[in-house]
């Protein structure tokens, strides 16, 4: 009998592609989501109602499911506290396997600060007793375009700093082939990249012959970047983990490139180039 997954962030572009790959393999699986009116409907899938920070709820959710696809929860100040109630309700469901969707650089000293989170939550996973795989994703590349904003600006203090960031789809992929056959990948963490590293302006030059759009990377220092963006009123944490995503590109952490995704799914990851022509 196949066991059965539990897939959590299915609203949302990676878990919702994972959703999507899995009922089309013909998996059972169960949708942990916190608004089910949003959840995808899918051929072999049931939803169930959680959220990260109720164990009650999450214990009810994900109990009959033997493995865990679990997404980083949104970007919160407490988010560790939330990872580790829902890992501790799982254990306590009696899942045996988590998949977790972490970060390419993630320490307790992680220059982009959420990476210090993602460490924070892999730590609680290896010492949950459940077994794990962990998925380090770098950036997203759908993201790039997106950081240029209205006016076509990618603005922040990268400085010449290269970034091999990785299509959504891509991390998708690879989660399934892991999700299929888990027993073959326990303990083992994957770096998942894209084929390349780019640097804001190679990023913004592939924008714009692609796309027509025009765009470009204007560099700012620290100082500047928290002053460009003070004007949103978030919190602190927000402002610094918006500013150290330049940082964490500029200070070499994230240029390495794997074949994680290839040897994962026997197809290579997309390029900028190639994920905006889709």
């Amino acid at each position: 009998m196949t066991p059965r997954i539990a897939v959590t962030g299915s609203t949302g572009h990676v878990g919702g592609e994972v959703a999507r790959l899995l009922s089309h393999a013909g998996h059972e699986q169960q949708l942990v989501v916190r608004d089910p009116a949003r959840a995808p409907i899918l051929p072999g899938a049931s939803i169930a109602s959680a959220d990260y920070s109720n164990r009650a709820r999450a214990v009810d959710a994900l109990r009959g499911s033997e493995i865990l696809f679990m997404v980083s929860g949104a970007e919160a100040e407490n988010r560790v506290d939330q990872h580790r109630t829902f890992l501790d309700a799982a254990a306590e469901a009696g899942v045996q396997h988590v998949i977790y969707t972490s970060f390419l650089a993630a320490a307790p000293d992680a220059t982009f600060t959420l990476g210090r989170d993602h460490w924070a939550t892999e730590e609680h996973i290896r010492n949950s007793g459940m077994s794990y795989t962990l998925l380090r994703d770098n950036f997203y590349l759908d993201v790039l375009p997106l950081f240029a904003g209205d006016e076509g600006v990618l603005r922040g203090p990268a400085g010449n700093g290269r970034v091999a960031a990785v299509a959504r789809a891509d991390v998708a992929r690879a989660a399934v082939v892991v999700l299929q056959d888990p027993h073959a990948h326990v303990g083992r963490t994957y770096d998942l990249t894209g084929p390349e590293a780019l640097s804001l302006g190679e990023a913004a030059a592939v924008i714009t012959r692609v796309t027509g759009r025009e765009t470009r990377y204007e560099e700012e220092t620290v100082e500047e970047a928290y002053a460009s963006r003070a004007h949103y009123g978030v919190p602190a944490w927000q402002l610094d983990a918006w500013v150290s995503t330049y940082t964490a590109i500029a200070s070499g952490q994230l240029e390495r490139t794997t074949t994680a995704v290839q040897d994962l799914t026997g197809t290579a990851p997309l390029n900028l180039e190639a994920l905006l022509r889709r």
